[in-house]
């Protein structure tokens, strides 16, 4: 049962005890769809916005037991005229967080830390996905499960924190499958 299901069934339970008059079922009702229709609203938005940054579709993929590391994706755009950079980040989830760039060198796929950060360029946009720039979650404290997302705070050189939470996608995914019928670019700007 899903919890728009269970908080109406716990509502029409309520509205049902003797002595309620019209009024009073009909206010608790309201209330209730109100709750639920904010409730359903935060549960879809997946956006953040920080100064001139937009932040959008934090993801990461469910890990396997056992797991120490798992990755966190995410496009950054930039609408304003000065570049920024992602300079760190934390969770709660990880005992460590890095910022990564995964590369094909001499054929084969290198990985490491950005000790710089990354830049996100004025008017301009970064995507962190699978196989390129990534947010490496490092020192699991637990594994990565479905429907439980994973909070970060992300910390940008000009804009500041801002405080994400990772969609978790099934293990091995390489979008989260609404991201797919958004159509986005990929596009990474430096």
């Amino acid at each position: 049962m899903n919890n728009f299901s269970a908080m109406r069934a716990k509502v029409l339970a309520f509205t049902r005890r003797p002595g309620r008059s019209v009024e009073e079922k009909l206010a608790l009702a309201v209330f209730a769809l109100g709750v639920a229709l904010f409730s359903a609203q935060a549960a879809l938005a997946h956006d953040y916005k920080l100064g001139t940054l937009e932040i959008e579709h934090p993801w990461t993929r469910a890990t396997p037991g056992g797991a120490k590391v798992g990755g966190g994706y995410l496009v950054v755009k930039n609408t304003g005229d000065a570049p920024d950079r992602l300079v760190s980040a934390t969770s709660p989830a990880a005992g460590r967080v890095e910022i990564h760039e995964m590369s094909i060198k001499d054929g084969v796929m290198v990985m490491r830390p950005l000790k710089d950060g990354l830049v996100v360029p004025a008017h301009g946009e970064v995507a962190l996905k699978p196989g390129g720039y990534h947010i490496m979650l490092m020192d699991l404290k637990g594994p990565i499960v479905m429907d439980k997302p994973v909070a970060a705070t992300l910390v940008f050189e000009k804009a500041g924190k801002v405080d994400v939470v990772f969609k978790v996608a099934p293990v091995g995914s390489k979008s989260l499958p609404e991201d797919n019928m958004k159509g986005h670019s990929g596009i990474q700007g430096h």
